[in-house]
């Protein structure tokens, strides 16, 4: 047998010739995983585990935490490149992810990022103590130490190895900050436990005599004494059992003439060397396939010392940790991998609570003006701002009242198929109800604009029938849209995950935010789709309250409120969605903000709808409606601006001037019988003075006539006061004064003369006329015969625009 062998380079030589010179080699101190190779070195064994040999100890340890994901870091040297490929196998052996394999020649700081940007948190290293300070300067000022790293290394390094090996520009205090807890892993020197071995020792007696020996002697100690002592009661075992076989053979043969070669001598040491089997310093010695099945121990570097916390076993393959010994930098082991908790941005119940309850306020706001509306249908002021209306633009901020409350909830109140249904039923109730309350708006706003803006039509009369599908029709519009929508590309529950956070409470997870959208593939065509109907009737509104902004009938009007209704929603509007768009990943801000918008939009409707109605009605009820001349300015010019047309039946907006005028026009005719009655007593007064007769001029007959046609006739007192100035200014010339010519004839064959005939009819005939024709509506009284022309009656003529009406019933 060949006993040694501690350079790597010289022993796998020797022992790759042993087996042609049937020879056994036990070397005490090579420890490179090349020699393993049985096909290359068959004759090959040693005393000292192998540098693979705490391969299965470290997965041990690495399955008693429950690390299941590690990354390597090895020297690019073919001792810890052995190592690495070994360990690798055995770690997918027991199934744990290598996250990732890292190798470095000279700087180690490159991988060392690489490793924490893979987010490994358990790090294996091989390599040397020179390269292992600067691995751990490395990960200082990568931060990479503390709770939530662990470092395994090998246990093989020189005491006090970072102050000699410390070639870097980071100080010894920050190595050793960076160095506290890590695990190294290497071979037990001697065995802890206190039996008796094959020398009849303990390890520890042995260890005693053995310093003892050396302190003498003056030489250093070596980690190796213990297994080349080991090795040396293998070797004279071996030998002694071998001689064994050979007295026994050689006793029971038959011939005595037993003689063996050097193959089979060689054959039998190798056969006994495998079947070792005794406990020495070192431990239980045992060999499998060459290899000593040895135990590794577990050291833990705690405040500039490393402290024995372990040892594996590794013919039981059984892991022993010391209770209480190892210390983490934590409460807990670390966490093989940053454990990411998936945390919904969803809306904080408090800002719900409030929102909701500003929200259900304003449901009520809408619900006063609605008992409001209801209550006084009938009143003259609410009649004639079309009721039925204002109960749809109250039905459509109710709506939108609604919508805020689905807005607020998310996937921590409903699940994701509800969620999904939730997306569609919010989007929907906002739309139908944006359109249902301006729809509304403009569609009364129309019906003034239909009715005065056509001057020609004396009557022009829009039922709410027709309003109501105007607003059918809009509903319609985005029922077509919402369907297709829905059909085509329907809205879906989407997740957007965000980058990862720190705890906030300091435990070693992260924190990825995630938020839930409603979305679809083609969401901005849609959303186009459905802006660009909104604005196009939100243009609408506008032009139509441009129309009729001169329309001075508040009651009937609302152009004013709606225009700022328009403007404030637009510009709500505008920001809400500029600033929802730019606060998408705030689910708080984004819902204040829809929620406020929507809570002040219908809110400023509403009250800019209903509050004027609800303040006249408290204070003057007949304001809005009181006799007011009606006016409606055109934008295009007409040929004849001082034209003006008389409108009747204007909706019930009418009733109550026309009330006025027939009032007026009562009176007047009380004051036209007043004067018929004069004027007949005047015709007795010619009939029963006959002997005057001849004195009357025809001019002065033809000035009654004129008297009586009332011409200049544009008010009932100044009519009257100008017939009696007229009678009282020329009595005596028409009573006094007579024809010289006519005096000789006599007064019967005057009276009864065709001229004096006519001039009776003449004077008669309007006094029927005055009488009778008013009170049915006939030709005006100052025709001066029924057959007149009515083009010459004054009624056709230009008068003052107060009396247009008054002559008309007239």
């Amino acid at each position: 047998m060949i006993f040694g062998g501690v350079c790597p380079s010289v022993t796998s030589i020797i022992a790759e010739s042993l087996e042609g010179w049937n020879l056994v080699q036990l070397s005490f101190a090579a420890t490179t995983p090349v020699l393993a190779d049985r096909k290359k070195y068959p004759n090959f064994f040693r005393t000292v585990p192998s540098d693979n040999a705490v391969n299965p100890a470290v997965v041990k340890f690495l399955n008693f935490y429950n690390w299941s994901r590690v990354g390597t870091l090895t020297q690019d040297v073919q001792r810890f490149s052995e190592v690495r490929n070994d360990l690798t196998n055995e770690l997918e052996k027991a199934d744990i992810q290598i996250a990732d394999t890292e190798s470095f020649s000279n700087d180690p700081c490159v991988n060392v990022k690489k490793l924490k940007d893979n987010d490994v948190r358990i790090i294996i290293g091989q390599f040397d103590e020179n390269l292992a300070a600067k691995v751990f300067c490395c990960a200082y000022n990568l931060n990479m130490y503390g709770s939530k790293y662990q470092w395994i290394i090998p246990g093989w390094y020189q005491g006090n190895w970072w102050e000699q090996a410390n070639s870097t520009n980071c100080t010894t205090r920050k190595l050793l900050t960076a160095m506290e807890g890590y695990i190294s892993v290497d071979f037990e020197p001697l065995s802890a436990k206190q039996i008796k071995g094959i020398s009849g020792r303990t390890p520890q007696e042995y260890e005693r005599e053995y310093n003892r020996e050396r302190d003498q002697k003056g030489v250093e100690t070596s980690k190796f004494h213990g297994f080349a002592y080991d090795g040396i009661w293998v070797i004279a075992k071996t030998l002694t059992r071998v001689m064994e076989l050979l007295r026994h053979k050689e006793r029971h043969d038959m011939y005595h003439n037993f003689t063996v070669d050097d193959r089979e001598v060689g054959k039998m040491v190798l056969d006994v060397m495998n079947e070792t089997n005794f406990f020495g310093v070192t431990g239980q010695v045992m060999f499998r396939n060459g290899e000593r099945m040895g135990t590794i121990k577990f050291t833990q570097f705690q405040e500039g010392q490393e402290v024995k916390v372990g040892e594996y076993n590794a013919i039981a393959d059984v892991l022993d940790l010391i209770n209480n010994t190892i210390r983490f930098q934590g409460v807990e082991p670390p966490k093989d991998r940053t454990f990411v908790r998936l945390q919904r941005r969803q809306i904080n119940v408090p800002l719900y609570s409030i929102l909701s309850t500003i929200t259900i306020l304003g449901m009520l706001m809408g619900g006063a003006f609605l008992f409001f509306n209801i209550k006084n249908r009938n009143h003259r002021l609410i009649k004639m701002s079309s009721p039925y209306m204002n109960n749809l633009i109250i039905l459509g901020g109710m709506l939108s009242y609604a919508s805020i409350f689905l807005f607020g909830l998310d996937g921590s109140f409903v699940s994701d198929k509800e969620f999904e249904t939730l997306c569609t039923v919010r989007t929907w109730i906002l739309i139908v109800g944006y359109t249902t309350a301006f729809g509304a708006m403009f569609a009364k706003t129309w019906r003034v604009h239909a009715i005065f803006k056509n001057v020609k039509m004396k009557k022009k009369i829009i039922k709410d029938q027709k309003l109501f599908i105007i607003v059918g029709g809009m509903l319609l519009i985005d029922l077509c849209i919402l369907i297709c929508w829905q059909i085509v590309d329907p809205l879906k529950r989407t997740v957007e995950e965000y980058s990862l956070e720190a705890d906030p409470q300091g435990r070693d997870i992260a924190i990825r935010p995630f938020l839930e959208h409603c979305e679809n593939t083609h969401m901005t065509i849609w959303l186009g789709i459905v802006y660009a109907y909104k604005g196009l009737l939100m243009l609408f509104g506008c032009f139509l309250a441009w129309e009729t902004r001169n329309v001075s009938i508040p009651a009937l009007n609302d152009s004013k409120y709606i225009g700022m209704s328009v403007y404030n929603v637009g510009i709500m509007c505008i920001i809400g969605a500029a600033v929802s768009f730019l606060t998408r990943d705030q689910p708080n801000v984004q819902f204040c903000i829809v929620a406020l918008v929507i809570i002040f939009c219908s809110t400023i409707t509403l009250c800019l709808v209903f509050v004027p109605k609800f303040v006249t009605m408290r204070t003057n009820p007949d304001a809005a409606t009181q006799n007011r001349r009606l006016k409606f300015t055109q934008n295009q010019k007409k040929e004849d601006s001082k034209t003006s047309t008389s409108v009747t039946s204007v909706n019930q907006a009418n009733t109550s001037r026309l009330d006025g005028l027939q009032s007026d026009n009562h009176r007047l005719r009380m004051k036209i019988t007043e004067l018929d009655k004069e004027l007949e007593e005047v015709t007795m007064q010619l009939q029963d003075t006959p002997e005057k007769t001849p004195y009357i001029k025809q001019n002065h007959y033809q000035d009654a006539n004129n008297i009586l046609s009332i011409r200049n006739f544009t008010d009932g007192k100044d009519g009257e006061k100008s017939l009696k100035n007229h009678l009282e200014q020329k009595p005596q010339a028409q009573w006094g004064s007579a024809d010289p010519s006519r005096i000789s004839r006599g007064p019967l064959e005057d009276i009864n003369s065709p001229e004096h005939i006519q001039r009776r009819l003449s004077l008669q005939l309007p006094i029927l006329h005055h009488a009778y024709l008013p009170s049915i509506g006939g030709v005006d009284a100052s025709c001066s015969s029924p057959t007149s022309s009515p083009s010459s009656s004054p009624r056709h003529r230009h008068m003052p625009p107060s009396y247009r009406v008054m002559v008309s019933g007239l």
